[in-house]
């Protein structure tokens, strides 16, 4: 199984790589060292912080760099009137009326709760492609789905400020 990941993707993984690699890393060391020297580990919670913050940073790091190793790099360009990566877009729910805005993320970047959509997502793989006024059929699952219809489509760029998913 691989991700789909962008260039601009690639490239914020790989800075915090090696943000994580020359500060972090270090920063944790040091505090595993100085916890280390206040004696008996057996109940030193300090040491066992430090150990567990140190241990968590070595493990991000592996998980970004297997992400990286196993990507698929998609474009994020797209058609001038079609949906794509980083695109905004002002849908119509078809059975009530309601409208959402959504940005199509890559699944690294994916945040329901603040209506960043994954191109992996039913909702995403149906929207991608779309133009305005095309109607899309989301099927979440075999027993549901919903029908939402595309009332605008905005460029939007990656300008970072969506952050990377923690895990």
């Amino acid at each position: 199984m691989y991700d789909e990941l962008t260039p601009s993707d690639i490239k914020r993984m790989e800075e915090e790589i090696e943000y994580r690699k020359l500060v972090v890393r270090k920063a944790a060391l040091e505090d595993v060292k100085e916890a280390r020297a206040h004696g008996d580990l057996s109940e030193n919670f300090e040491y066992y912080a430090a150990k567990k913050y140190k241990n968590q940073n070595e493990s991000r790091i592996r998980y970004l760099e297997r992400m990286i190793r196993t990507a698929k790099v998609i474009s994020e360009d797209s058609a001038a009137d079609e949906v794509g990566i980083n695109n905004t877009v002002t849908v119509e729910f078809v059975d009530d009326g309601s409208r959402e805005i959504y940005k199509i993320v890559t699944t690294v970047r994916g945040n329901s709760l603040e209506n960043l959509i994954s191109n992996e997502s039913p909702l995403g793989k149906a929207l991608l492609g779309k133009k305005v006024g095309d109607c899309a059929h989301v099927e979440v699952n075999p027993g549901v789905s919903y029908d939402v219809r595309i009332m605008a489509i905005e460029k939007t760029v990656d300008d970072g400020s969506d952050k990377l998913r923690s895990y």
